[in-house]
């Protein structure tokens, strides 16, 4: 997977993943995948949407709902985030999150870091990330073609989805070793050094 080539000057809106891209997160994964049985090499929320059993299904789903709020209220804003969101808001972009959170976790993140975003996107609306939908629809919403948002994320599924979207990427790797920087269109290690492109 090599990555969508970003024309800075084309750009109309920089969409966001949230966990440790906006706000920090401390979700032990692997706690909650050894309570829950999903074993390491599988993703998550596709195994717990495989399990036959409704039941186990629904319990699997609350522990992952208690992990995301709990961590909500430990969360605070990764460096350059206010700094990047008030420069959008100047530019007049568009701007959204789309994560792989539950909708209530995510807004619980959003007003607790007072980050002035309205539009979130979570796994309740759209097939989680990598797969693209959720960006694609975006794009419809705004009248934008695809080469016009840029999504922001720290992690590999962020990079995919905006890859199966034909979307340019920005790793964000917060002064950390970059991983997977060779599917990113863009690699920065902080949120407004964003800014500098534009």
């Amino acid at each position: 997977m090599s990555a969508v080539q970003l024309d800075s000057s084309s750009i109309k809106a920089i969409v966001f993943d949230l966990d440790n891209t906006l706000v920090s997160s401390n979700m032990d994964f692997k706690r909650l995948r050894e309570q829950i049985g999903c074993p390491l090499d599988l993703d998550l929320l596709s195994y717990i949407d495989e399990l036959d059993c409704p039941i186990h299904t629904a319990k699997a789903h609350q522990m992952i709902l208690q992990h995301e709020l709990d961590d909500a209220q430990h969360s605070h804003p990764m460096p350059g985030c206010q700094a990047l969101l008030n420069f959008i808001q100047k530019q007049s972009m568009h701007t959204a999150i789309i994560t792989r959170n539950c909708e209530q976790a995510a807004k619980q993140k959003v007003a607790q870091n007072q980050l002035d975003i309205s539009r979130i996107i979570s796994r309740e609306h759209f097939p989680p990330k990598p797969a693209p939908d959720s960006l694609l629809a975006l794009a419809t919403e705004w009248s934008l073609k695809a080469e016009q948002i840029l999504y922001v994320g720290d992690y590999l599924y962020d990079l995919q989805a905006a890859y199966n979207a034909k979307m340019p990427s920005c790793l964000v790797t917060h002064g950390t070793k970059p991983q997977f920087s060779q599917h990113a269109s863009l690699v920065v290690d902080y949120l407004d050094d964003i800014i500098e492109v534009f």
